[in-house]
């Protein structure tokens, strides 16, 4: 099952399918700081909260939820610690192929154009730097 938040109340449906229960597990990865207040409303108590994502700016919640009325197990994840340099090397030695991912390469140069195509604002998907 798919819900699109933008379309629907994803708290009201996962309340309703749930008969008021929560989901067991919430795991946010958009890097948007709404989905985390989204998700502690709609976790269970005693549930468990996977941070994924990395934000652009910084998300305000009462914690008084996770501790005193949840009970939460609140874990933080990234895609895989320590592979930031095999892949950087991987690419730049082309073993690790971007075709289709990486939509815009930019030399160090022009690090500023880069970061603000990389904020989708122009349709891109990613950006990468050219070593």
């Amino acid at each position: 099952m798919v819900i699109n938040p933008g379309k629907t109340d994803a708290i009201k449906q996962i309340m309703d399918l749930t008969e008021g229960y929560g989901c067991d597990i919430y795991i946010e990865a958009t890097g948007h700081p709404s989905s985390v207040i989204q998700g502690m409303q709609m976790i269970r108590k005693l549930g468990t909260f996977v941070e994924f994502s990395v934000f652009s700016e910084p998300t305000t919640l009462d914690w008084s939820i996770i501790g005193d009325k949840k009970e939460l197990n609140v874990l933080g994840s990234h895609i895989s610690p320590y592979t930031y340099p095999y892949v950087l090397e991987g690419m730049a030695k082309g073993i690790i192929k971007t075709n289709g991912v990486v939509t815009k390469m930019f030399p160090l140069e022009r690090w500023e154009e880069a970061f603000h195509f990389a904020t989708g604002k122009e349709g891109d998907i990613k950006v990468a730097f050219r070593f």
